[in-house]
């Protein structure tokens, strides 16, 4: 096993389980019952890694979780998404294909940038991984540009978990995975908010722009006036 450095111990906790069915749920904007249908195994494959309904989710599960979500709301159905877990397990041995690969849809079907996959070469071309792995030259996008994906490491690195335009991100280098704005833990934010200081106050504090920590108390449930 490679000995990782001090600043790279984030990684051996991706695989450990963080995140319960109702939290992950509620980041991922879907029902804690269908999370719990998603993780069963029944009589067809599940469209995510884990297969035991109820159990707390890793960083890696939670993020396959999130483009499950997000790939349904877009419209691509399950049956489809199912097919594209299959197909990147026996084409490129991907145990968390969602987490590992960047998806786009165009409501039907899954893609991935092909430059992911072949380097420089496969520049411009998306591959079909909803089927049987053709190639199209269409730039698609959509809810899946939530997530940045870092090359290198083959992985979703962050997920800005309240929308793309907002500073709320789960980060597996940050705070454990904790949903943050500027490192700083949501909850924390809520917290001091909760204790009767105000969102001014707290922005002061941490040296941050008001509007964050408003978006924060509003990614948390409360509207900060």
């Amino acid at each position: 096993m490679t000995e990782l450095r001090p600043n790279e111990f984030w990684k051996a906790r991706l695989k450990l389980p963080t995140y319960g069915v109702a939290e992950a749920a509620r980041y991922a904007d879907i029902a804690g019952q269908t999370v719990r249908n998603w993780q069963k195994l029944g009589n067809r494959p599940s469209p995510l890694g884990q297969r035991d309904p109820g159990k707390a989710l890793s960083y890696l599960q939670l993020i396959e979780l999130a483009v499950v979500a997000a790939a349904r709301d877009s419209g691509v159905p399950l049956r489809a998404i199912r097919e594209t877990r299959e197909y990147m397990r026996k084409e490129f041995g991907a145990d968390f294909p969602f987490a590992q690969y960047r998806f786009k849809t165009d409501g039907k079907k899954l893609w991935i940038d092909y430059l992911d996959v072949i380097g420089k070469k496969g520049k411009g071309k998306l591959l079909e991984v909803s089927g049987k792995g053709q190639l199209a030259w269409t730039e698609i996008m959509g809810r899946l540009q939530q997530f940045e994906y870092d090359r290198k490491l083959g992985l979703a690195v962050r997920w800005h978990v309240a929308g793309k335009d907002s500073p709320v991100v789960i980060d597996p280098r940050v705070r454990f995975g904790a949903p943050s704005v500027e490192g700083v833990p949501t909850r924390l934010l809520l917290a001091r908010w909760k204790a009767g200081e105000a969102a001014d106050e707290i922005a002061d504090d941490f040296d941050m722009p008001e509007r964050k920590v408003r978006a924060a108390l509003e990614f948390e449930g409360v509207e900060a006036r």
